[in-house]
């Protein structure tokens, strides 16, 4: 799968489509502006994702280029470009090095560092030595212009653009407090030697050439730094998604060329290419069978269990596995025209199209910035108007900007994401960033794909059927040494769960021998064994007895694999082999729906399988017989229909839906490619921690909103305050305080989250069967 690149348009009329790379994003305000931009040119549909840093843009070449939209972006004051040429390899497909995140942590540890000994001497009289204010003035230079670059930059750009963010306010009151101390220090008395900042919140009007705001400076800067560096180490990157998915192909190929055996990097094969797959490879690409024949195991791409047998003349999927014999494919799709390189593609665009969640502190900002700026103007002119004189006039309005700026709103977010996350970790849980906990609180759908989520996703025996005269531990101890000879893994299922039952070791088959298609055979303690399909049997004229026949024809009926053995000429018992449902399954249905909402089954098992599973779980609505691609399909319908739609998955052929829904769950047992598009990860495979995550990202969320409440409502309180000119720094001081105690305790509350205790397994609870019979052996 290469990377995304633009679709030029082969005439001036055509509709083309291009990915465009955005820089200087610093919020999600920042993608609606620059869609809401690109939306207005003639012929042009954008949408931008703040999470993933592009834009997709669908134009009509006829009323626009690539050109024009790069220029739009940048009269918007972002950078636009097209995405790199196309990788060769999966290393230089890799993810680029994050040096944004680097120079936002250089920056936030030059402000901790510096801002911690200004906040200590600014609140503790005890440090206040003499001219201890210069000092503070030193350490605070540094991490208002240096580290606190960033919110100066963005908060030009929004302004050059009539917009307001949270970036407007950190700026204009980190800006605000340090321009006032500079004049306080050099033009008014607060530089002068012996000045302390008394430990004391009694309200005073004064003009404010003594008072400096070095310690709201400095420790503004750092909180709402570290805030962002957090955030940006849980950002999630598309990328890492695509690369996961690239790093399933093989990455070499042996081709056949003039006879001889070549060795090549997958990307120089071309149709028509005749390739070597030997057993336990990847298949490179695409292709049919011309040669041999096996067993492929597709689990780490399709997410189902059952192997399929192939020979001469069947098609295989590049990235899927060679369990048995050796195959000679010719390659029929190549790049990006594979299963594989479309799937990723999926994954590509849903992440893309997947609406970029606001953040809450900017939604605010956008409201609250302009109130204050229009209060500190009021502040202004009414001290003009009343004759007070300028200095007082500009100490209040300053003091409104100062006031209005909370530390508290950086930590708002961080903080409970940090212990919320920390306390999921704890439970199996990981939540991949805050704009994931906006989509837990609307879900009302959950889909869950079938195999490795509801059910183990391993083939195990389930069954034994035995004609009269013959013991379970003998069917047993026969069938599984002989099954114990074959890599096939139905064949590994049958052996495991032998030895297990039988709790002895297996004997050495001799004379065996692989039947393809068919079955094994052999020689065990001196006994003729046949174990597999029932036209093997039929080869050797022995005939199920009726019985037998009956139980075969109820294991298949219910879609699990029927596995017949047969020895000295007759038959002797009839195995069913099928992916059991997780013990847990049916009791984490039961709480999803406690949470509001609807469980679906979906799942590229046939139906009469989709609806066993179904019925033990507790699941009303089934799509079943979906072919991979064609899942994100049944997202989309969802979401269509006006639901909200988390999804729950583990194979690369659920990726896709995973981006695409509004909540993606990946199992932690599942697929690299799952787990990197989806939002939360259910570390331990266990169907029951979905519902306590949501529960728990819902929390978080609750927990976040309650943070900026009162991370405002603190300084909105002392604003009357400031507008009366009556702020002394220590009540500054004691606001900025008390909000961010408050904000920090209440995330705290986090750590007591408990999951929902497990209800006692139902004793006549059993393993249901979930997997497709393989059209073919054993």
């Amino acid at each position: 799968m290469s990377a995304p690149t633009a679709h030029t348009a082969q005439s001036a009329e055509a509709e083309a489509e291009v990915e465009l790379t955005i820089g200087g994003m610093t919020c999600a305000s920042c993608a609606a502006r620059i869609e809401k931009k690109l939306n207005r040119m003639d012929g042009v549909t954008a949408t931008v994702n703040y999470a993933t840093e592009k834009a997709h843009v669908t134009y009509d070449g006829a009323a626009a280029s690539v050109q024009d939209l790069v220029a739009t972006v940048e009269r918007t004051g972002y950078t636009a470009h097209e995405p790199a040429p196309p990788a060769r390899t999966t290393e230089d497909a890799a993810v680029p090095a994050p040096q944004e995140a680097d120079t936002l942590r250089q920056r936030l540890i030059t402000a901790v560092l510096l801002a911690v000994p200004v906040i200590a001497m600014s609140m503790i009289p005890a440090l206040q030595f003499d001219n201890w204010q210069w000092l503070a003035l030193t350490l605070t230079a540094p991490v208002v212009t240096y580290a606190g670059w960033p919110f100066h930059r963005a908060a030009w750009t929004n302004a050059r653009h009539g917009a307001a963010t949270m970036d407007t306010l950190i700026s204009l009151g980190t800006s605000a407090a340090f321009l006032w101390s500079l004049w306080a220090l050099f033009f008014g008395t607060a530089g002068m030697t012996g000045m302390t900042h008394p430990f004391e919140l009694t309200i005073g009007r004064s003009d404010g050439a003594g008072n400096i705001y070095l310690e709201a400076a400095a420790g503004v800067t750092a909180f709402i730094l570290a805030g962002r560096y957090f955030e940006a180490r849980s950002k999630r990157k598309a990328g890492a998604a695509l690369k996961a998915l690239l790093e399933l192909g093989a990455k070499e190929v042996t081709v056949l060329r003039d006879g001889r055996e070549v060795t090549v990097d997958t990307a120089d094969l071309h149709v028509g290419d005749r390739f070597l797959v030997r057993p336990g490879e990847k298949i490179a690409t695409d292709g049919t069978v011309v040669e041999g024949s096996s067993a492929v195991d597709a689990s780490m791409l399709t997410g189902e269990s059952v192997p399929v047998e192939v020979a001469a003349g069947d098609t295989v999927t590049g990235a899927t596995l060679n369990a048995g014999g050796r195959l000679v494919v010719e390659a029929t799709r190549v790049g990006a025209d594979t299963q594989l390189a479309r799937m990723a593609k999926l994954v590509e665009d849903a992440q893309n199209g997947k609406a970029a969640a606001q953040r809450l502190a900017d939604r605010i900002s956008a409201v609250f910035v302009p109130v204050v700026i229009a209060l500190a103007l009021g502040t202004l002119g009414f001290w003009l108007a009343d004759g007070a004189g300028i200095t007082a006039a500009f100490t209040a309005a300053v003091a409104v900007l100062i006031i209005a700026c909370p530390c508290a709103l950086g930590l708002a977010t961080p903080t409970a994401l940090m212990v919320g996350t920390g306390r999921g970790a704890q439970l199996g849980i990981l939540i991949k960033g805050p704009e994931v906990l906006e989509s837990t609180r609307r879900v009302d759908t959950i889909v869950l794909d079938k195999t490795g989520t509801v059910t183990t996703g391993r083939m195990t025996l389930q069954a034994v059927h035995t004609a009269p005269g013959t013991t379970e531990s003998d069917a047993l101890r026969l069938a599984g040494s002989l099954e114990h000879a074959s890599e096939h893994p139905i064949a590994q299922a049958v052996a495991t769960g032998a030895a297990e039952r039988t709790g002895a070791a297996l004997p050495t088959p001799e004379d065996f021998a692989n039947v393809p298609g068919l079955g094994v055979q052999g020689v065990v303690d001196g006994h003729a064994v046949l174990v597999g399909r029932e036209q093997l049997l039929a080869e050797w004229e022995i005939r199920l007895p009726a019985d037998l026949a009956a139980r075969k024809a109820e294991a298949e009926a219910a879609g699990r694999t029927a596995i017949t053995v047969a020895w000295d000429g007759e038959a002797r018992a009839v195995f069913e082999v099928a992916d059991a449902v997780k013990d847990t399954s049916a009791e984490a249905i039961t709480r999803l729906r406690r949470l509001g909402l609807t469980p679906i089954l979906l799942t590229g098992d046939n139906r009469a399988v989709a609806e066993s599973v179904a019925a033990e779980v507790g699941i009303d609505e089934v799509y079943a017989e979906v072919m991979p691609q064609d899942k994100v399909d049944v997202v989309k319908r969802l979401q269509a229909e006006g639901r909200s739609v988390a999804m729950v998955g583990d194979g690369v052929n659920d990726a896709a839906a995973l981006a695409q829904a509004d909540l993606g769950l990946a199992m932690g047992t599942g697929t690299d490619a799952a787990i990197e598009a989806g939002d939360l990860t259910l570390v331990r495979g266990d169907l029951r921690a979905a519902p306590d995550a949501i529960r728990l990202a819902r929390r978080t969320l609750s927990t976040i909103r309650t943070n900026l409440f009162w991370a405002f409502a603190y300084n909105v309180a002392a604003l009357p305050l400031a507008a009366a000119g009556l702020l002394n720094p220590m009540i500054a001081g004691a606001a900025m305080a008390f909000s961010s105690v408050f904000v920090v305790g209440n995330s705290l509350r986090l750590r007591g989250f408990k999951p929902t205790p497990s209800a006692t397994p139902s004793p006549s609870s059993t393993p249901s069967p979930s997997a497709t019979p393989s059209p073919s052996g054993v």
